[in-house]
C-alpha cells in the first residue's frame, strides 16, 4: 500500500541539499536491486537547485549514470535553446556535468525541433517514448519510473497540470499538450496524473509561504481537479520535502535533527 510522508527543513538551501543526498542513496540502491534507474526531472527553482547540489556533491559518483534513464514531468514548448526551456535548465545543473548515455536521455520536443509548433504531435510522440521503454512488467504504456520530482504551485499545479483544465479530466492518455496556461509559457507538454501515479516514489519538494495552502489543502485530502498536486501520488511512497514556510500549515509532521 502506498504511504505519505512530510519532511519539513528549515529552509531551501537544506531541502535542496537533502534531497540531492536523499537522490543518491535511492538511485544507488536501485541500481544495485535492479541493474538500472529511472528518474523524472521537474523544473522550477526547487527542483532545478536539487540538480546543482548534485552536481557538486562527491557523492553523485557513487550513481551508475550510464545505467539511469532520465524522463521529465514536464516541458515549456518553446525553442531548444531557450532559458525557460526544463531540459535546458537540467543540463547546465546536472545533466552536462555527468556521463549519461544520450540515448537514455528523453527530452520532450522542443518548439524549434522536428515537429515544429505542433504541440500535439510533441505530445503524442513522448507517449511514444513512454510506451516504448515501458517492460512487461509496467503493466501498460508508461514505465514504473523509479523517481518522479514534481513540484508545485500555489494553485495547486504540478508537472503542468493546473485546477480545472483539460489536462486534469484526462484519464487514457499519459501525456497531454497544454495551453493556455494561467502563468507563461502558455503552452507546454505535461504527463498526466495517471501517467504520474505510475511512479513508485513521488517527491514533492516546494518551499515558501505562497504554497503552504496548497500543501497543506493536499494533504488533507483534496480533489484533484481543484487542486492537481493532491493527485500526485506514487504506487510505493508519496514523499513531500518542504521548507519551514511551506509547511507552515501542518501539523504532525516530522521535523529533522538541525545538527
Amino acid at each position: 500500500m502506498s504511504k505519505t510522508e512530510v519532511v519539513v527543513y528549515a529552509n531551501q538551501d537544506l531541502l535542496a541539499a537533502a534531497a540531492a543526498a536523499r537522490l543518491v542513496t535511492r538511485l544507488v540502491d536501485v541500481q544495485a536491486a535492479k541493474g538500472s534507474a529511472s528518474l523524472v526531472l521537474t523544473g522550477g527553482g526547487t527542483g532545478i537547485a536539487v540538480l546543482a547540489e548534485l552536481q557538486a556533491s562527491a557523492a553523485r559518483d557513487a550513481i551508475d549514470w550510464s545505467r539511469l534513464d532520465i524522463y521529465w514531468g514536464d516541458e515549456r514548448f518553446v525553442p531548444a535553446d531557450s532559458d525557460e526551456r526544463n531540459e535546458k535548465q537540467a543540463r547546465e545543473a546536472l545533466l552536462d556535468h555527468v556521463p549519461l548515455d544520450p540515448k537514455r536521455v528523453h527530452a520532450m520536443a522542443p518548439s524549434d525541433g522536428e515537429f515544429g509548433d505542433d504541440v500535439d504531435a510533441a505530445a503524442e510522440a513522448y507517449a511514444s517514448v513512454l510506451a516504448d521503454n515501458a517492460g512487461p512488467e509496467d503493466h501498460g504504456d508508461v514505465p514504473s519510473f523509479d523517481i518522479m520530482l514534481l513540484g508545485l504551485g500555489g494553485e495547486g499545479h504540478t508537472a503542468s497540470v493546473f485546477p480545472e483544465s483539460p489536462a486534469v479530466h484526462e484519464t487514457e492518455r499519459s501525456v497531454v499538450a497544454v495551453r493556455n496556461c494561467p502563468k507563461p509559457p502558455p503552452t507546454r507538454i505535461s504527463l498526466t496524473l495517471p501517467a504520474i501515479r505510475r511512479a513508485r516514489d513521488v517527491w514533492l519538494m516546494t518551499t515558501g509561504d505562497a504554497k503552504a495552502d496548497a500543501v497543506a489543502l493536499a494533504l488533507a485530502g483534496a480533489g484533484e481537479v481543484q487542486l492537481p498536486v493532491a493527485g500526485a501520488r506514487g504506487h510505493r511512497r508519496t514523499l513531500w520535502l518542504l521548507d519551514r514556510t511551506a509547511a507552515g500549515k501542518l501539523t504532525k509532521v516530522y521535523q529533522p535533527p538541525t545538527a
